[in-house]
C-alpha cells in the first residue's frame, strides 16, 4: 500500500493506492484510517479496484460497518470508480445518500474527489 499526502486548503489529503485488494474486511478499512491519521490526513481518496467486491454488496454489511467508523471518527473518504457495473438499486440509493452527506463520496475520477474535498 502506498499513501501519498498532498495539501488542499491547508489540509492533508491522503491518496491510497496499491496493487490488488487493500480493503478485504473492517480491520483493513480501519487500518487505512489509522495509517492516514498518523500522517495527519483525515480525508482520503481510495480506489474501487483496491476494495473487495463484497464492500459493494450491501447485504454483507461491510460498507456500512467501515463507513460508519469513518463517520464516527470524522474521517472523510472519496471512493473513485465506476459503480455502474454493480446492477443494484440498493447500492445506487446508498451511493446517492452517501454523496449527500459530503463525508462519504462515491465519484468517477480523482479530480471529482479533489473537487468534493475542496468545497468543505
Amino acid at each position: 500500500m502506498e499513501i501519498t499526502i498532498f495539501q488542499l486548503n491547508d489540509e492533508n489529503i491522503a491518496e491510497v493506492k496499491g496493487t490488488g485488494t487493500l480493503i478485504n474486511n473492517l480491520d483493513d478499512g480501519l487500518q487505512i484510517m489509522v495509517d492516514c491519521g498518523a500522517q495527519e490526513a483525515y480525508k482520503a481518496i481510495i480506489y474501487q479496484e483496491n476494495i473487495t467486491d463484497d464492500f459493494f454488496e450491501l447485504k454483507t454489511k461491510l460498507a456500512g460497518d467501515i463507513l460508519q467508523k469513518y463517520t464516527q471518527y470524522d474521517f472523510d473518504i472519496a471512493i473513485v470508480g465506476d459503480f455502474s457495473r454493480y446492477n443494484s438499486k440498493s447500492l445506487n440509493d446508498f451511493i446517492y445518500e452517501s454523496n449527500k452527506s459530503k463525508k462519504i463520496n462515491f465519484v468517477g475520477t480523482r479530480e471529482e474527489a479533489i473537487d468534493r474535498f475542496s468545497k468543505r
